[in-house]
């Protein structure tokens, strides 16, 4: 449940965000969407003071209360038995890393969700971008914090510097381009490996997409043309990714899976993906979603290389 709360803090905010999606999207010159922050205000004209000031009080109150109801149910419904002074616990080795990323990428989508939506309730750029842009890591990290406090686990200064990470990396882009020229995205598939700890890894399918790090892969996607020069042929939904996995994890740590049989091991893929805020459409209802969506690396042919097998090729890899 612990990984619950900032899941659906970030479904919510990504529906919520996408309401105000098309006041982030311009059409240049080539006909293709490229979000442009400076004229947002021009292409989804406020009319009044009293406009901006309810879509700001709705933002924040919504947030706010979305924020207090998760937290409060998870102290209410884990947090409950025993409860220790704040001690720090190190599981930057556990899972091949793969939690670090999963907090970098929930942090920067958290953060940018919440940059795009301080945006669209009529604050000034710098301050939706300042104001924005933690927001992913005031969500996620005080799990670690809780943590702490329980004899079971243990808050993880890798786990908050991994939140950190992520929202400092949109900020970066954000005051660097007012826009996101690499981003990170998502995506899985189901293994083997759950049903051999469920309790751990899940049972249903979405517990599954939570726990399985077998099954996850993180990307970084680069909008390639927008590093070219203007005018350029580049077709800007259009962008290479890299991406990173691993495999052979049914435990947290390597000794343990491999007194099990087990040896877990790295991968590492190129591949392309398809950048949807980017594919031109005058349905509001279409870039509400894209924008949701775009959270998500698309399935897309891919080569794989990893330690244990070499290079491979995967015609259509989730």
């Amino acid at each position: 449940m612990r990984r619950w709360c900032p899941a659906v803090f970030l479904a919510g905010l990504f529906v919520a965000a996408g309401a105000g999606a098309e006041a982030q999207v311009a059409q240049r010159p080539d006909s293709v969407s490229q979000v442009a922050p400076t004229a947002s205000l021009s292409a989804y004209p406020l009319d009044s003071a009293a406009r901006r000031r309810r879509r700001l009080r709705l933002v924040v109150g919504g947030s706010a209360l979305s924020y207090g109801v998760l937290y409060t149910g998870l102290t209410t419904a884990w947090y409950t038995g025993e409860r220790v002074p704040l001690h720090w616990f190190n599981d930057l080795p556990e899972w091949q890393q793969l939690d670090k990323c999963g907090h970098f990428w929930g942090a920067f989508q958290e953060s940018r969700g919440a940059v795009d939506m301080l945006r669209w309730a009529g604050l000034s750029e710098k301050k939706a971008i300042w104001y924005g842009s933690f927001v992913g890591f005031v969500v996620q990290s005080p799990i670690e914090l809780l943590d702490g406090f329980d004899p079971a686990y243990g808050a993880s200064a890798t786990d908050l510097a991994a939140n950190f990470l992520g929202s400092s990396a949109l900020l970066a882009q954000q005051l660097a381009w007012h826009d996101i020229r690499i981003m990170p995205k998502w995506s899985f598939h189901l293994t083997s490996y759950a049903p051999q700890r469920p309790n751990v890894l899940g049972k249903t399918v979405v517990e599954r997409w939570l726990k399985d790090y077998n099954g996850q892969t993180y990307w970084l996607c680069t909008d390639v043309g927008a590093f070219l020069k203007a005018g350029n042929r580049w077709p800007r939904w259009l962008q290479p990714a890299l991406g990173y996995g691993g495999q052979d994890m049914v435990y947290n740590d390597d000794g343990t899976n491999a007194a099990a049989g087990l040896r877990p091991y790295r991968q590492f893929y190129l591949s392309v993906d398809i950048d949807l805020r980017r594919i031109p459409t005058r349905s509001s209802v279409l870039k509400k979603v894209f924008y949701t969506l775009s959270i998500f690396h698309l399935p897309a042919p891919a080569l794989e290389y990893n330690p244990r097998n070499g290079f491979g090729f995967h015609g259509l890899y989730m």
